[in-house]
């Protein structure tokens, strides 16, 4: 028995069936044991090139030499402090570097406070949370499509039914969905090339949501600039800038989930740079720290001040680990690496790389293909001749590239977009490669 085989004996027998999917040929998953970089080595030894930065993660590269370095010394000198009670110095000076890197730098006359947690859904709920208390109106306008995080406050504004049906009953339903103004062909971001129908469909989604105000006490909009679960779906032109409009119209705050889009991986600090439009709360989580588990929902600070009481000695929002030193350590050496190798505007640059050699792929003749991205955050979508889903060609895909030492993911309600988000660090010659084996996969996997 090989270790990989071990382990996932161990987890059938010991995890929540609904976790780990084991294929019965053996072909999903690997096992990983390490990884550095943009590759990964399995508990057998096999390497392979992660193109997805374990769910977009690793901006700065897997195992960070900076990042370690910083994790390291504050475990050996303080794992943990007290949250909300007794702070540690590092808690203070991350909120002070995300308020720099956010509000400061966007030069909105104002700067931020953060409220931080441990995963992305946790910001997205200290954002809601938020809307409520600064504007006691207890509806959100959120979009089809959408991916918040699965706790139960950003449950309540996921919209695929794949993860809210078992849920229902216990939901508290004060979200409303609108459609998402998807652009049709995309090479960069906002560059759908203002069609009549990306109008059309942006004027159809506003529509919806005066149609949804009037008839709801609407206090917050929570968008993804880009919609990275739902299949890497970028919205036409102008789509963050009406949202801004309206919400400066209509007294209704407009937050963004950049938990999946932040820290360099569309090709700017944060994906709402791209339209200029600055959020009233941003959501951040995945490669804020590289690898551990911390969130910050960071707002206006005159917005946070009018919304939360002082505290008293109970917080009304915390949590055990709330700003985990170790955390805030991995954060800030994060922060410097993004900047000292200038792996935001590296993104940029490769991603345009990414979609050019996407867009020259040759499909097989049984599939049409659609490649879209921003930065390092790019999707191939599969269909049929017919405009179906290619769904089994997707996973056949996976699995051969797997086979063939690339790490993938499928992303979309029917997983037929094949999602490209490797770390920052990757290299032209690795996407070269990467995006030849998948044309190879292709056609391997459609005959």
């Amino acid at each position: 028995m090989t270790e990989s085989q071990r382990v996932l004996r161990l987890l059938r027998q010991f995890e929540s069936p609904n976790i780990t999917f084991v294929s019965r040929d053996g072909s999903w998953p690997i096992v990983w044991s390490r990884a550095k970089g943009v590759r990964v080595w399995d508990a057998d030894g096999r390497q392979y090139i992660d193109l997805t930065a374990a769910f977009g993660v690793a901006n700065t590269g897997h195992a960070n030499t900076r990042v370690v370095k910083a994790a390291k010394q504050q475990v050996s000198r303080l794992p943990h402090a007290m949250g909300d009670v007794h702070p540690h110095p590092l808690k203070a000076d991350l909120a002070r570097t995300l308020s720099q890197i956010t509000f400061e730098r966007w030069r909105c006359g104002r700067h931020g406070k953060t409220i931080f947690g441990n995963s992305g859904f946790e910001a997205v709920e200290a954002a809601l949370k938020t809307a409520m208390l600064a504007t006691g109106r207890p509806g959100v306008i959120v979009f089809e499509g959408a991916y918040h995080g699965l706790g139960y406050g950003a449950l309540n504004v996921t919209h695929r039914d794949f993860f809210r049906a078992p849920f229902i009953k216990q939901l508290g339903g004060f979200a409303c969905f609108a459609p998402f103004p998807s652009a049709e062909c995309i090479l960069n971001f906002g560059d759908s090339g203002g069609s009549h129908e990306d109008q059309i469909k942006l004027e159809k989604t506003m529509t919806v949501i005066k149609r949804i105000a009037r008839k709801h006490s609407i206090g917050a909009v929570l968008a993804e600039p880009i919609q990275g679960r739902a299949g890497i779906r970028i919205p036409v032109r102008g789509f963050l800038s009406a949202l801004r409009s309206w919400c400066d119209a209509n007294d209704v705050l407009l937050i963004l989930d950049e938990v999946y889009t932040g820290f360099g991986r569309t090709g700017a600090w944060f994906a709402c740079e791209h339209e200029n439009v600055v959020p009233d709360l941003i959501c951040l989580g995945k490669a804020l720290t590289g690898g551990f588990p911390l969130s910050a929902c960071v707002g206006k600070a005159d917005l946070m001040d009018a919304a939360w009481p002082d505290a008293t000695g109970e917080a009304i929002h915390t949590s055990t680990f709330l700003g985990n030193p170790i955390g805030c350590a991995m954060a800030l050496a994060q922060v410097e690496e993004l900047k000292a190798r200038g792996l935001v505007e590296r993104s940029a640059r490769l991603g345009n790389l990414l979609l050019r050699q996407m867009c020259t792929m040759r499909a097989p003749s049984s599939l049409l293909l659609n490649p879209r991205g921003m930065g390092l955050m790019a999707g191939l979508e599969l269909l049929r001749r017919d405009g179906s889903p290619a769904t089994s060609e997707a996973v056949s895909v996976l699995k051969e590239m797997l086979r063939c030492g690339y790490i993938m993911l499928a992303e979309g309600e029917a997983s037929n977009v094949l999602s490209i988000t490797p770390p920052l660090t990757i290299g032209a010659a690795d996407i070269v490669r990467a995006v030849k084996a998948i044309e190879k996969a292709l056609v391997k996997c459609a005959q």
